[in-house]
């Protein structure tokens, strides 16, 4: 289950792990203009855990998904 919120300067998911235990914890994921950020309670320190990706990350990300090993580099066309 996820939710989808647009506030005043980013879009915000929450992803919301569903099924058999043990669960973790919820992921926020915050894109901007100029990057998304990704949060997580780590449940074993109880502290906040933040990751920034750049928006070439997270198109690298995006095409990684769908690729077998290997290494790559995606060129503008």
């Amino acid at each position: 289950m996820f939710t989808i919120e647009h506030e005043y300067d980013a879009t915000v998911v929450t992803l919301i792990d569903e099924g058999t235990a043990p669960l973790k914890e919820d992921v926020i994921i915050n894109a901007f203009d100029d990057c998304v950020t990704v949060t997580q309670v780590d449940p074993r320190s109880d502290e906040v855990v933040h990751i920034t990706l750049s928006l070439t990350q997270l198109r690298d990300l995006e095409a990684a998904l769908d690729l077998p090993e290997g290494i790559y580099q995606l060129r503008k066309t």
